[in-house]
């Protein structure tokens, strides 16, 4: 019944984007073989081989192999992308054997949102994937490549890289991780430090060594937030090579991996990615996410994706898969492990391998691998100097991290859709206890998330409330992370008090065991309900039956008029550089993109 459930939903996807999704694979026929570089001017061919190695460009310039291009989003600040720094020559080493060429094409920014939580930089964060798009396209706007290899990890990043991708959606490519930081800390020892410094129980100096130790080294935080949601969902649409998602950087095997791609590229006939990322990729992304309970910033960014290939999805897609795929994993915040702990107890292998055996994953789908998502049930290992891929644990190594699909730690994957008076929102609850998943309790409006942190130092909030905070859309103020919200919320609910939070702002993917509605749609901005939403309001919160209400006679409701916005000019840290992005994002259910009239 599930499986005849989840073809249900796939075909109804399919027939919604018929039009669309043929559309693109026109274009992107169009463009296949449309430029090649023999057919090039000579002036412009020697501007492409002009920095390349005197030996390599006697034979390039023959045409006699294939050319690569090579986008990395390296910086040696985020620790993320710092590993990223040696494989542009690792890959132009390798696929040099084949007599094949890769050049670095371009690079693209990557921002953390780790570091600008709560101040004026997150503004920037969501609309940083669609300059990474576009930077994309400014790198492979020479039309001289056979293919791309993408570097990229983080939140906005790996969205932005493959949205930019879908633009050449004839070429063939692999995306290349990072992996994760070794583990630090406990994920309990970090919580409870931030939690006694909001407290003041614990000083500063006593916070930042806490967060030192958790944060200390090479590669993606380790907690299961949208970085590696984003890995997870690379691994998911067959766009990684199997389960290379989580080998911690600078190892032999990650090493390994990176020249494995290289080669893989050259010696496989690999589909191009408009072609190869149909509708059942993008569904198996989402039954991912759903299955390890990852991050509620992808109801926006696999929307956004799926849209760049012609593909419409929304939140009722979402809504209807999580109804019916299990939660298998319990990882940092859904849970007390980290994502080194996840991969050790069978991770992302172990998570396929359960779903397929059900019918609750599209195996027939085209992988970088081939038509198949049974590579993806392999791990690799470094083996007498090569690669050597054996069959994942068919059993959890620990099954308080990681559970067989009989006993899922939830029978549904824990994002809901609220509806009702308000509008339209997301809310994620695979950590939110039962007894929290329905709130009744009055409404406290704040301008801004340090409006409702000034009054938790002033000791205002000990009391059942549901905290709005309007006006954090995309159009507003470019829908930045609220995150700082959530230790406070925590320690109130802690407290004993029903707490819940609704916001048209975003909560990133650590949201936890507070109920937030969040992407609140329409936006305060284009006359969303949310901005009539007045202090002593009372709201209903119900989780559990997908509801958002305000509690008032319908016709004093639809009388009463919105709260104006109040920040209608916005400078500082490069924020008014992004005006034309806020003016033109689409919404959040429809991809909060700013390029996004294009693709409706």
């Amino acid at each position: 019944m599930v499986q005849t459930k989840l073809n249900q939903i796939t075909q109804k996807i399919i027939n919604r984007s018929k039009k669309t999704r043929e559309l693109y694979l026109e274009r992107i026929q169009t463009h296949k073989g449309k430029i090649q570089r023999k057919n090039l001017a000579c002036a412009n061919l020697a501007h492409t081989y002009a920095s390349i190695p005197k030996h390599i460009k006697e034979k390039i310039k023959e045409n006699e192999g294939s050319n690569y291009a090579i986008i990395s989003a390296y910086n040696d600040m985020l620790s993320a992308h710092q590993p990223f720094k040696n494989y542009p020559d690792i890959i132009k080493k390798e696929v040099f054997k084949y007599n094949a060429f890769a050049q670095f094409a371009g690079g693209t920014p990557a921002m953390c949102d780790g570091i600008t939580q709560g101040y004026e930089g997150m503004e920037l964060s969501l609309f940083s994937r669609d300059v990474i798009a576009m930077s994309v396209a400014i790198a492979l706007s020479h039309n001289v490549f056979d293919g791309v290899f993408y570097l990229g990890v983080c939140d906005k990043i790996v969205p932005g890289l493959l949205i930019g991708a879908l633009s050449f959606g004839h070429l063939p490519s692999i995306f290349i991780p990072s992996g994760p930081m070794t583990s630090g800390i406990s994920n309990d020892e970090k919580s409870k430090a931030r939690q006694l410094f909001a407290e003041g129980k614990i000083s500063r100096d006593a916070l930042l060594q806490s967060e030192m130790k958790s944060y200390h080294d090479v590669g993606t935080c380790t907690f299961y937030g949208t970085a590696n949601s984003n890995q997870m969902m690379m691994e998911f649409m067959g766009l990684h090579l199997p389960n290379s998602a989580f080998i911690n950087p600078n190892t032999t095997l990650r090493e390994a991996l990176v020249r494995q791609s290289a080669s893989h590229m050259i010696n496989s006939q690999i589909k191009s990615i408009g072609e190869l990322l149909s509708e059942k990729n993008i569904i198996n992304a989402i039954i991912g996410l759903m299955a390890t309970g990852g991050s509620t910033n992808h109801t926006i960014h696999l929307i956004a994706i799926a849209r760049a290939a012609g593909i419409i999805i929304n939140w009722d897609d979402f809504d209807a898969i999580s109804s019916i795929i299990p939660l298998l994993a319990r990882v940092y915040p859904n849970g007390k492990a980290d994502i080194n702990q996840f991969e050790a107890a069978g991770g992302i292998a172990f998570i396929i391998h359960e779903l397929l055996k059900e019918g609750l994953l599209h195996d027939d789908v085209d992988t970088i691998m081939g038509k198949s998502m049974q590579a993806y049930t392999q791990n690799p290992f470094f083996i007498d100097n090569k690669i050597i891929y054996k069959k994942g644990v068919e059993k959890s190594q620990n099954d308080t991290i990681l559970t067989n699909i009989q006993n899922p730690f939830s029978k549904d994957g824990g994002v809901k859709i609220l509806k009702g008076n308000i509008g339209r929102a997301v809310i994620k609850i695979s950590a939110v206890k039962e007894k929290h998943q329905i709130i009744e309790a009055p409404a406290l409006v704040f301008r801004s998330q340090q409006e409702f942190l000034k009054s938790f130092e002033n000791k205002e909030l000990q009391k059942n409330f549901i905290a709005v905070i309007p006006y954090q859309g995309p159009r507003a103020n470019g829908m930045p992370e609220l995150h700082k919200l959530t230790p406070i919320l925590g320690i109130l609910q802690d407290q004993g008090f029903q707490v819940g939070l609704v916001t048209d702002g975003r909560m990133s993917g650590a949201s936890g065991k507070v109920p937030a509605a969040i992407h609140m749609t329409p936006e305060a901005l284009l006359g969303g309900n949310i901005a009539k939403i007045k202090n002593g309001d009372l709201l209903l919160l119900d989780a559990k039956n997908g509801i958002l209400e305000v509690l008032l006679d319908k016709d004093q409701w639809q009388n009463r008029q919105s709260t104006p916005f109040q920040n209608q000019e916005i400078f500082g840290c490069g924020r008014e550089l992004f005006a034309g992005f806020r003016s033109q994002s689409s919404s959040a259910e429809t991809g909060a993109m700013s390029f996004g009239g294009y693709f409706n």
